[in-house]
Formats: C-alpha cells, sequence, structure tokens
C-alpha cells in the first residue's frame, strides 16, 4: 500500500526532494528538504524538456539527480540506522522523490514514497482547513490595540491551555505597523500549512483560544471556515489602562526607535483616512522622539476607534462573554490573568 498523508506521523522522517525554492513557499510542517535537483538544475531541466525533448531532458535530468543524491548519502544518510523508516516526496510523487525512495530501498532502509506528493498533501490541507475549523469551541481574546492579547496567548499556552496563535504563524502583528523586522511573512501556502497542522494537534474536547483577528493578517488570508468559527465563538474581554497599553506598545515595537523614516513612511499610508494635518503632526512627534505621546495620539486617534468599529461589526458582544480587567500586563501579571482565565473556562 503507497505511503498517504493520513500516515505522516507514522515515519521517522518526512524528506522533501524539491528544489530550495519549491520548498520555501511550502513544505510539510517538519519536513526537511534534500533537493535532488536545486532551482538552477530544475530550470535546465525544464528548459530542455519543453524546447528539445523528454529523452534529453531525462538524460540530463539523471546525472544531475544521481550526483545530487550521492551527495545526501554521504552526509545525510551516512549514519542512520537500519531501521531508519523516512517518507520521501517530490511534486506529484514523481520521479524526483521515486529515485531517492529506491535507492534507500536498495540500501534496506524502509523508505516509502508519498502517494501523489505535494500536490496531494496541499489537497488534503485545503479540504481539512474547510473541515476542522468547525470541530473546536473557541475564546476569542479581544481587547484594544496594546492590551497585550499575543502576549497573554503565551502566557495560556505556558500554563498548558491550546492556543493558535495566528499573528505568530503570519509573522506579523496584524495592523498598519505589524511587520516584524528582518521577518518576512510567509506564503499563503504555508500560513494554511501552519494552521493546519496546529489545528490537527488539537483536542476538540478542550477550547482553544485565539486573538480576534479580521480576515487578513498582513498580507495574509486567515481561512474562511476559520474566520467564520472565531465569529461565532465567546469572546474573553480584555480592559487594560490606556497608561500600561501605551508602555507595552512602546516595548513591542522598539524596533521603530532606531527606524524612524519607516514609522513616518507607514504613517503617511493613513493620510487619505485621517488627513494630512493629522498625519503631519503624528510625524512630528517621530521627529522629536515622543514616543509615548505618538502612542497615545495614534491609539486614541486611529487604532481605538477602528478596533472598537471591527470589534462590533465581526465579534458583537453576547451574553456568554466574559470581561477580565488588567491593570498589569507584565509577564507575572499576564500569568496571574492566564491562571483567572482558565479557572473560570
Amino acid at each position: 500500500m503507497p505511503a498517504t498523508v493520513a500516515d505522516l506521523a507514522a515515519f521517522d522522517e518526512i524528506i522533501d526532494v524539491r528544489s530550495p525554492g519549491e520548498f520555501a513557499e511550502d513544505h510539510i510542517p517538519g519536513a526537511i528538504n534534500l533537493p535532488v535537483l536545486d532551482d538552477a538544475e530544475r530550470e535546465r531541466v525544464g528548459t530542455l524538456y519543453k524546447q528539445v525533448s523528454s529523452f534529453e531532458a531525462k538524460k540530463i535530468g539523471a546525472a544531475l539527480v544521481s550526483r545530487n543524491i550521492a551527495q545526501h548519502l554521504d552526509a545525510w544518510f551516512a549514519d542512520k540506522p537500519k531501521s531508519y523508516r523516512p517518507l520521501v516526496y517530490c511534486w506529484r510523487g514523481g520521479s524526483r522523490s521515486g529515485s531517492l525512495t529506491h535507492i534507500l530501498q536498495k540500501i534496506g532502509f524502509a523508505a516509502m514514497q508519498l502517494d501523489g506528493g505535494y500536490k496531494a498533501y496541499r489537497r488534503h490541507v485545503v479540504a481539512e482547513l474547510v473541515r476542522l475549523p468547525s470541530l473546536f469551541s473557541y475564546r476569542v481574546v479581544s481587547g484594544p490595540t496594546g492590551s497585550g492579547k499575543s502576549r497573554l496567548l503565551q502566557a495560556l499556552a505556558e500554563q498548558g491551555a491550546q492556543v493558535l496563535d495566528l499573528e505568530e504563524l503570519a509573522a506579523h502583528r496584524g495592523s498598519l505597523l505589524g511587520a516584524l523586522p528582518d521577518q518576512p511573512q510567509p506564503s499563503q501556502k504555508s500560513f494554511e500549512s501552519a494552521v493546519w497542522f496546529a489545528l490537527s494537534r488539537f483536542d476538540p474536547a478542550r477550547p482553544v483560544f485565539v486573538e480576534s483577528e479580521s480576515k487578513k493578517i498582513g498580507a495574509l488570508r486567515v481561512p474562511d471556515a476559520l474566520i467564520a468559527a472565531m465569529r461565532a465563538s465567546r469572546c474573553l474581554r480584555l480592559e487594560v489602562p490606556l497608561a500600561a497599553r501605551i508602555q507595552l506598545l512602546t516595548e513591542d515595537y522598539v524596533h521603530f526607535l532606531h527606524d524612524p523614516e519607516t514609522i513616518k513612511r507607514q504613517l503617511g499610508y493613513l493620510t487619505a483616512l485621517r488627513g494630512s494635518e493629522t498625519i503631519v503632526a503624528w510625524q512630528a512627534l517621530v521627529d522629536r522622539q515622543a514616543w509615548p505621546e505618538l502612542v497615545a495620539a495614534l491609539l486614541e486617534q486611529h487604532y481605538d476607534p477602528t478596533y472598537l468599529r471591527s470589534l462590533s461589526r465581526n465579534y458583537a458582544a453576547s451574553a456568554n462573554d466574559q470581561t477580565f480587567h488588567a491593570e498589569d500586563v507584565s509577564a507575572s501579571g499576564l500569568q496571574q490573568l492566564a491562571r483567572e482565565i482558565l479557572a473560570a473556562a
């Protein structure tokens, strides 16, 4: 019987033999990349296939694949025991993964090829992201910008709760200024793989804590079935004093202290929404490095009104909601809040 996506956990290791570029766009979570053709080699073979013939492409490709597999045998597989059982996949479950699987089997390893390759895995993820979200009961952590929602999710996870941190998976804080320094967002497919992997490991009998996200986090879209399930769930509403929120945001966005031109440029994108006079005033605060004043102005004039409108539209208040007052959003304060939330869950 060929191996399928349902068998992933049965193997010691999952090996993606596609090129580094293909692997970077998306791959099975936890897989390692041992390419049998690198990006340039794959392009070369593909060009030969289209412009000359499949025979010439296969002849050149076989030589390249053989050399690359030999390097992997010397480096990666040299110390593997006879009991080693890897699962190998490529784009369609064809010749690239078949070549490595065949050689590993001839050596004596219990290697198997993933039936249908990455394409079969991707179809599985797309289908599961329609099915899985409705299986869980969510507790949606809501509160205005700077309430410590992301930090609270981390504290809840440390207390043993099931947490789906979508902003962490998306590598973005979910606002105009939410891009993380020196960390680009993953591809949409990679983000969906991460969401699927997280959901697939949760216990439906226990609640899942998640932040009150919008449909998009930076450039990435939250799967439709998940956002619908979240919006139909009960909320945990945080109330945090303005001074504490300003302090927290100043800590979280400290990287802007060293890059004032970036924050001024980002603020400029709000001109059509907030008017040039307001934007110029905010940019002047940046020039003066008046960070607490800038954060307070952004919260009161932009983030709070925007968030409250979004919250009332997407996470409307219900009788099942719970409200928690948090004066202390330090690490210890949020740990205590996490314990209170879990005790009341």
